[in-house]
């Protein structure tokens, strides 16, 4: 058998952005890495790299192969060096099987950037629209014979909708509702005990809250989050228009909205890379599933969209903003030096970084964002910083 050594390539068009990073190896880099079922490119990359961010630096460049971005379960992973600079290899003892455009196939599954699995709920279920689009949405009115919930099989009934009979639509619900509250955005839910009643002026579903505190201040809202809870097909047009149920995730209730089939398709590499300029102020809006923060894999939105030029890919170091606390040693409370200062008693501790976060999906205004490694929780309202940031 002759060996065959394959060169990876991930993006050709990032060649001159990775060229000029400043790669640093970890002190315990391995020489060689077999790939394993259940790899990630970012996990490959932290066992070499001090920043797996970085991992499109080290990838040797050869546009001659193909297929070059994909590895699989049981390459053989070689760290060379070429020009002083460190590259990754494959050396595969077999090549995959490649047949026609209309045939192909291969017998084993190459590896992805991110474990997809986890993100597909966030790229796939969920998404944020703007008020213009969010206005005037259908909504339903009814389930067949007054049910409380509609699922699987059932029917439901629409106002507002009209279209082709056997058109695809999504159920959709109302999770949260992004706003600004002066020159910061924040992410609002759908709870009593932190929401007093909106005023009429913004637009809203009846029954949905805004923040306490905020009365007497110019509130704007830049976008509504929503949740497929299932797949139905438009049976017979009317006011009410009838829809079958196809699928569901969750129950289909009164006040659900309906939405064109999310038809967006990821690029399965995500190819990290630093955001050029940094914009000012970004910042973590909402971690998702952790009140006291959220870890490795999983989801936070941050507030910044397309508008501000975020794309799928983005890296940023999350630092949590250091508190602002009594100088107790230097200005002891009740003494004279304590009785002369006015603000001199306190100090702003150190940010401190918390982990990397990569931007999975963007909207207009708003991102959602993967943590991806770091010694800490993600926690709402942490900063974001270039990537190269972690002190």
């Amino acid at each position: 058998m002759i060996r065959k050594v394959i060169y990876l390539i991930l993006a050709t068009m990032l060649v001159g952005a990775v060229a000029a990073q400043d790669v640093s190896l970890r002190a315990d880099h391995p020489e060689e890495y077999v790939v394993v079922k259940g790899d990630t490119l970012w996990d490959i990359s932290a066992r070499f790299l001090d920043k797996p961010w970085q991992w499109p630096a080290i990838w040797h460049v050869n546009p001659q192969v193909e297929n070059p971005h994909l590895i699989y379960p049981g390459d053989r992973l070689k760290l060379v060096y070429q020009d002083g600079q460190p590259r990754l290899m494959v050396d595969r003892d077999k090549p995959v099987k490649r047949l026609s455009p209309q045939t192909y196939v291969t017998q084993r599954s190459a590896i992805s950037a991110i474990p997809l699995d986890v993100l597909k709920p966030f790229i796939k279920d969920a998404r944020v629209i703007s008020p213009s689009e969010f206005e005037g949405l259908p909504y339903v009115v009814a389930n067949y014979e007054n049910r409380i919930n509609a699922l699987e099989t059932d029917r439901t009934y629409v106002r507002g909708l009209s279209g082709n009979v056997g058109d695809e639509y999504s159920i959709v619900r109302l999770g949260n509702i992004y706003y600004r509250l002066g020159d910061e955005m924040r992410r609002g839910r759908q709870s009593k005990t932190h929401w007093a009643k909106m005023p009429d002026d913004l637009t809203v579903p009846s029954g949905f809250w805004r923040p306490v505190n905020t009365w007497g201040k110019k509130v704007d809202i830049i976008g509504y989050e929503l949740y497929e809870v299932a797949r139905v097909t438009l049976a017979k047009n009317g006011d009410p228009a009838i829809l079958e149920v196809m699928s569901s995730q969750r129950e289909i209730q009164e006040g659900d909205l309906v939405l064109p089939v999310d038809d967006y398709q990821w690029d399965a590499q995500f190819m990290p890379h630093p955001m050029e300029p940094m914009p000012e102020d970004m910042r973590v809006m909402a971690v998702e599933g952790g009140n006291y923060g959220v870890g490795q894999l999983q989801m936070v939105s941050i507030s910044g969209g397309a508008n501000q030029g975020l794309e799928a890919g983005h890296v940023f170091s999350a630092f949590t903003p250091g508190e602002r606390i009594r100088d107790d040693v230097k200005y002891p409370q009740g003494t004279m030096a304590d009785m002369m200062t006015w603000d001199g008693d306190k100090v702003t501790l150190p940010d401190e970084y918390n982990a990397h976060i990569m931007v999975i999906r963007v909207f207009d205004e708003v991102s959602y964002a993967m943590v991806m490694n770091g010694a800490r929780v993600v926690h709402e309202f942490d900063t974001l910083r270039h990537p190269d940031e972690t002190l």
